[in-house]
């Protein structure tokens, strides 16, 4: 009879832990959704645990029990026991998260801490643990008696990464830059921010723009900022075309074999290229001819002295050099004179420039125009324009 009681008693109490678990085949593994964190980061941890599932019907739990609890340690720091839910009746897949709170640091430079380091909690969402930046973090549960399983997962800090979207960017072009820091995501479960440093060849000083998150936990951060060929303010940065424009920002979380105390600025450059094609940039107009006093001349006649006179037109709202050619052939094609005027054209600006000519003899002439924008580069800034001249 006291054998056929116990025998119904065995058969009527829950099955908590595997007493003699197959060590051939993987009986609870421990997983984490990554395999490496940074200092705040969040964790979320699964177990799978089949034998745990006591209740097909109920969401069991397991780890709470000072008899097989889990632990979760980084250091001298620690959660124990921390429970772990089912994700569904009858799963036997057991989960449960972390955050990760780090140790007093400044992350910015500022002189302040940006961190609140603490350790409290027993699960399954509650748990917050100190870690340092190069640190572990172990986890383990006592399966069954005197069967403790682990799972460890490094801890580092990491090298920022800077970027540009673009290597090249037109002035009426949004600018986008990305920082990939891990060590950043201070709160995972919120949006962080970081201040980036962007500045021009035209402007040294720069600007000051926030960088947002994507995600709560993604260690990725945006900013967006326009170009401006006056001035800089706000998220608009004054750059012209030929700048080099530049974005920085300061790692104070830096890997191994740099100290906690090390910084590192770590930059990233793009060009700044003009909106409209090099040789639209300026209009020209076909050249006429005056006296010395400026008056149209209605006849051309030779051994007389004369102003050639073409018209530009700055068709960029900034300031553009130019040297303007003038060219004089004879009627063998033969160049009799070649003449240029150097200088700056402000923005939208139409200015006249002259040439004085004396042509020596009657002859049909050509007289070619070209702007380019120096004598170094050779870029043409507007097409070249050919005209037919009878010199009298």
């Amino acid at each position: 009879m006291y054998e056929f009681l116990l025998g119904f008693f065995l058969i009527l109490a829950p099955v908590y832990a595997e007493s003699l678990p197959d060590y051939d085949k993987p009986f609870a593994p421990i997983y984490t959704d990554k395999p490496g964190y940074s200092w705040t980061d969040k964790i979320i941890i699964s177990i799978n645990a089949p034998s745990w599932n006591s209740n097909s019907n109920k969401i069991d739990s397991i780890g709470e029990t000072d008899s097989h609890p889990i632990k979760i340690s980084s250091g001298e720091n620690f959660l124990k026991p921390y429970r772990l839910t089912e994700t569904s009746s009858g799963s036997g897949i057991f989960s449960g998260e972390i955050i990760l709170t780090g140790f007093l640091h400044d992350v910015d430079g500022d002189g302040n801490f940006d961190t609140n380091p603490k350790t409290s909690g027993n699960g399954p969402t509650n748990g917050f643990l100190e870690a340092d930046n190069d640190d572990s973090i172990t986890i383990s549960f006592e399966f069954a008696d005197g069967v403790v399983l682990t799972e460890s997962i490094p801890i580092t800090w990491n090298m920022g990464v800077i970027q540009f979207s673009k290597d090249v960017f037109l002035t009426s072009d949004s600018v986008e830059i990305r920082v990939i820091d891990h060590d950043m995501n201070l709160n995972p479960e919120a949006i962080d921010t970081i201040t980036v440093e962007v500045f021009s060849d035209s402007d040294s000083g720069g600007i000051q723009v926030v960088a947002t998150e994507t995600s709560e936990r993604s260690g990725d951060f945006i900013a967006n900022i326009s170009l401006s060929t006056n001035t800089s303010s706000g998220n608009r940065l004054y750059a012209v075309p030929g700048d080099g424009i530049f974005a920085k920002y300061d790692d104070h979380t830096l890997p191994k074999p740099f100290s906690k105390s090390d910084e590192i600025s770590i930059e990233t450059s793009a060009n700044v290229d003009h909106s409209i094609a090099s040789i639209n940039r300026i209009q020209t107009s076909p050249i006429s001819f005056s006296d010395s006093f400026g008056n149209p001349l209605d006849s051309l006649i030779s051994q007389t002295q004369m102003q050639i006179v073409g018209t530009i037109e700055n068709k960029l709202n900034y300031e553009q050099d130019f040297i303007y050619f003038f060219q004089i052939k004879n009627s063998d094609n033969s160049v009799l004179s070649l003449s240029w005027i150097q200088g700056k054209l402000s923005p939208n600006q139409i200015l006249d420039i002259s040439q004085s000519w004396i042509p020596e003899k009657s002859d049909n002439y050509v007289l070619e125009t070209y702007v380019w924008n120096s004598l170094n580069d050779f870029i043409p800034l507007s097409p070249a324009i050919s005209s037919s001249i009878t010199i009298d």
